[in-house]
């Protein structure tokens, strides 16, 4: 591909059934950059090579079963797909390639495996990046008519017709744009979405958000575990995060050990690719204080 000029490309096997598909390069603190739904790692094209720039190794992974990754067969209780073990796979990816200490960001779903990984992982995590998103326990305890008109999809990926409905025209359900995306990242997430293996691994990240991973949210709440790096919540201006949540900063504070930052990128959901360069100088200013 012409993008990821410089960037090593391996598959990384994390455990008996999970092989990872990641790009990597630059050299300096270590951070992890995690992409949302549907994406994969190649939405993050105009924000890998500014980050290296500035001084600092970039990972880019699939998540377990998006793009490329290989994930297992999915379990009853979809715990094979939550953000604990994909936390798990994200920190053993970092072992294999050299890297005990490292920072993450994660976009959309992949937001809820960074700050999955911050908890679980406390002591390797540096840093922590989310973007357009809230914890899953509070976008859910939050859920109203609004919530429920704007992000309804959270509830039919729970159900049995979604598979059948996305495999039939995964085009037209999921309307990528080439214009938008970039040419290669485009095709390299029309491969993943016309993959029936590849739906049907990112339906059960859902399903693991609405029953594991929430439950895992409710015992560290009961627990008062919080977040004890420095953490950064930003999102998109022309997302919903305000709109829903006013202000989603606030919603984040009670999970962090100290007060985040916080930020706002010019663009819609798709931040990475709408504004690359306005959201790699955020990441380089919190990651590097440059």
């Amino acid at each position: 591909m012409a993008i990821f000029d410089g960037f090593a490309l391996e598959h990384v096997r994390v455990s008996d059934d999970v092989v990872l598909r990641v790009r990597h390069g630059g050299q300096g603190p270590a951070v992890v950059l995690l992409h949302g739904h549907p994406r994969t790692h190649t939405t993050w094209y105009g924000v890998a090579p500014r980050l290296v720039e500035a001084g600092l190794t970039v990972v880019c992974p699939d998540l377990r079963g998006y793009g490329q990754s290989l994930g297992p067969e999915p379990d009853a209780d979809h715990r094979a797909y939550s953000d604990r073990a994909m936390a798990g796979d994200i920190a053993e990816l970092m072992t294999h390639l050299g890297h005990e200490r490292f920072a993450v960001v994660g976009h959309d779903r992949g937001s809820y495996v960074a700050y999955r990984t911050a908890l679980d992982h406390a002591e390797r995590v540096t840093r922590l990046a989310v973007l357009d998103s809230v914890p899953i326990l509070e976008a859910l305890e939050r859920a109203d008519a609004r919530f429920a008109e704007a992000w309804w999809h959270w509830f039919f990926f729970a159900s049995d017709q979604a598979e059948r409905v996305i495999t039939a025209d995964p085009l037209a359900w999921y309307q990528l744009d080439p214009t938008v995306m970039g040419r290669e990242n485009y095709e390299d997430a029309v491969a993943a979405v016309s993959n029936p293996r590849t739906v049907r691994a990112m339906l059960e990240d859902y399903r693991a958000g609405l029953h594991v991973d929430r439950a895992a949210d409710e015992a560290d709440r009961a627990l008062g575990r919080r977040i004890t790096c420095p953490t950064l919540v930003a999102w998109s201006s022309q997302d919903d995060m305000e709109s829903l949540y006013e202000d989603p900063r606030g919603v984040w504070r009670p999970w962090c050990k100290a007060e985040p930052e916080s930020g706002v990128i010019q663009s819609g959901h798709h931040m990475a690719e709408e504004n690359p360069e306005q959201l790699a100088t955020l990441l380089r200013y919190f990651l590097t204080g440059q």
